[in-house]
């Protein structure tokens, strides 16, 4: 992928791996920076002035990455820096990209504001050709506000001043890579590119800037040995042309094997000259479902997920560099797993691309926690517009393999419809339409509302792995174990679809603090019931839970939580800095054999 970013720069490579284009700057790096405790800001005149401090974008403040370490809550932050739209960029415009700000962005460029995004997972661009041409300086402002109080989706951040049980120090403000690159005026938008193993072709859909008579879009599918496949459509007439490309090569994108085909994409004026060009990739892989199983590619793969938090003790939410995003699926892998379940956060979309490349299976996330409002959960219509944002941005990547918008909702059963329901089903609707080829699940574990969801889970956090056989087995007569008291119902029954527990295990282990007086200190150390005594007791746990989930013919998968220790929480495969905890050929030994669902013909 091309580099336009010094060796000092932090986060240096490319970010949007799915649209690559050869020009653009990176902005990553030293930032003038401010906190404006009580939001008035804009009142006191820091849109217009020097501020009085420095910060190491992509890093949040919170984080020891940033230069800062500042953990207090920050109604608002704002961020300032100079840049030098490139010479070279002359006749083209100059779009800024943000990869994530957390959680309401306005951003001004000399003055003028040209960009507003509420929302802490996606990303968002301005368009600068109104402000600074080519050649000249930009100076770019950003305030974030991320109030304390109010519904917003904060994921796994703490709403109290220090970290609790299984919520973490915060992230405020810029936390992804910000970046320039120029386009032309009729320019390619982030392509949709759908395999379709059936008939051995993708898809590929590609939105425009705009139509130019007699333009077209070419679409170039190779592999190793060339070319295999090209394709024309017309451009003058949709402002998204579907180009279908049927592959003469097949190979199929299986999990633990991510073969990946290039994809060229190039917009072509009248004359056949190109205006617009850019890099992409796609995997040739099949999602269904038969019965209460989930095949891929036409076929049963139990998935052994663990849930991964993507937190890191020096960069929060960011990575502190591209290859620890990548570490993180290798000790997953290590440890027997095969995919995971990314938990109340949108990852960065490197991590994908990683996950792309190494046959990895991914269940996409919203982070939605943060909606609570005394004991109501009261999530806004600002979750649905984020959460499109999110499957906009992800919906071409083949390790994703299923949704999840909403995790633990815990409202009862009402004979009227309530602000969650809605939001549950608008959420469950919007990622249906804008993704027919994945499963759905409308809300992971507690609170199930909508009747025509893909799929059916649980949380499961019993530890004795007797009583958990027995609370499982009931799923072979279609009566699973759901979340919540049997006299106070918070789920819509269970009507046959697949099943998963997709959290258990969080089984409670430093091996630093056994026999000391930290021991049962639950503020310091945390984890799901009670602490096993020595690693000899975890194995015998671990193996038997999973072994449960394993042996049931009617589940297709569990996720074990979780990959890593995170602050507190001490219930991971792998310490908080990813050194080794525990013998992971053994967790990985125990997971190797063949799931029952896999031996069913």
């Amino acid at each position: 992928m091309p580099s336009s970013a010094p060796h000092d720069v932090p986060r240096p490579e490319y970010p949007r791996p799915q649209l690559v284009r050869t020009d653009w700057l990176n902005l990553n790096g030293p930032w003038q920076f401010e906190i404006d405790a009580g939001d008035s800001g804009l009142e006191r005149g820091l849109r217009e002035r020097e501020l009085a401090g420095t910060i190491i974008v992509p890093f949040a403040p919170e984080s020891e990455l940033s230069g800062l370490g500042h953990t207090d809550f920050m109604e608002a932050v704002w961020y300032r820096r100079t840049v030098t739209i490139p010479a070279a960029w002359a006749g083209r415009r100059t779009l800024l990209h943000f990869g994530a700000v957390d959680h309401d962005a306005t951003v001004w460029v000399n003055g003028v504001e040209v960009a507003r995004h509420r929302g802490g997972f996606t990303p968002f661009t301005a368009d600068l050709s109104a402000v600074a041409r080519p050649g000249e300086e930009a100076t770019i402002v950003v305030r974030a506000r991320d109030p304390r109080h109010g519904p917003q989706a904060r994921g796994k951040q703490s709403t109290r001043y220090q970290n609790f049980e299984c919520l973490y120090t915060r992230t405020t403000g810029i936390w992804q890579t910000v970046w320039l690159e120029p386009v032309p005026d009729v320019h390619l938008r982030r392509p949709r590119i759908t395999p379709d193993v059936a008939t051995s072709s993708f898809n590929v859909v590609v939105p425009l800037s705009g139509n130019r008579p007699g333009s077209a879009v070419r679409v170039t599918v190779s592999d190793g040995d060339g070319v295999v496949a090209t394709a024309t459509a017309r451009a003058d007439l949709d402002l998204a042309p579907s180009v279908r490309l049927p592959l003469e090569r097949v190979r199929l994108w299986e999990p633990g094997d991510g073969f990946l085909y290039g994809v060229r994409i190039e917009l072509l004026d009248a004359a056949g000259a190109v205006m617009d060009a850019a890099d992409s990739y796609a995997g040739l892989r099949s999602i269904a479902i038969d019965g209460k199983r989930v095949l891929i590619n036409g076929r049963p793969v139990f998935q052994r997920l663990v849930l991964d938090q993507g937190y890191y003790p020096d960069g929060l939410m960011t990575a502190p560099t591209d290859a620890a995003l990548l570490r993180d699926i290798e000790l997953s892998l290590a440890a027997g797993f095969n995919g995971a379940r990314l938990h109340q956060k949108v990852f960065e979309e490197r991590f994908l691309y990683h996950a792309d490349r190494l046959g990895y299976l991914v269940w996409g996330e919203f982070g939605d926690w943060g909606a609570s409002a005394g004991h109501e959960q009261q999530p806004t219509a600002s979750f649905i517009t984020q959460w499109l944002e999110v499957l906009e941005r992800d919906v071409s990547h083949p390790s994703i393999i299923g949704w999840c918008p909403l995790n633990e909702t815990t409202q009862e059963i009402h004979d009227r419809v309530t602000q969650l329901d809605d939001v549950t089903l608008g959420m469950f609707l919007a990622t249906k339409l804008a993704d027919p080829t994945r499963p759905v699940i409308d809300a992971s574990g507690y609170s199930h509302r909508v009747r025509e969801s893909d799929i059916y889970d649980s949380h499961n956090y019993e530890q004795e792995p007797g009583v958990f056989a027995d609370q499982l087995s009931g799923l072979g007569k279609d009566e699973p174990f759901v979340n919540g008291a049997p006299d106070r119902p918070i789920s819509v029954p269970y009507r046959g679809q697949p099943y998963l527990v997709s959290e258990y295990g969080g089984i409670w282990w430093n091996p630093d603090l056994a026999g000391t007086e930290q021991d049962a200190d639950r503020e310091s150390s945390w984890g799901y019931g009670q602490r096993v005594g020595d690693e000899e007791e975890f194995h015998t746990r671990f193996a038997g839970l999973t072994g449960t989930l394993l042996d049931d013919p009617d589940m297709f998968g569990y996720c074990y939580t979780q990959l890593t220790d995170v602050f507190q929480e001490e219930n991971g495969i792998y310490r908080f800095d990813r050194t080794a905890k525990l013998d992971v050929e053994r967790v990985r030994a125990v997971q190797s054999r063949p799931a029952a669902a896999e031996r069913r013909p």
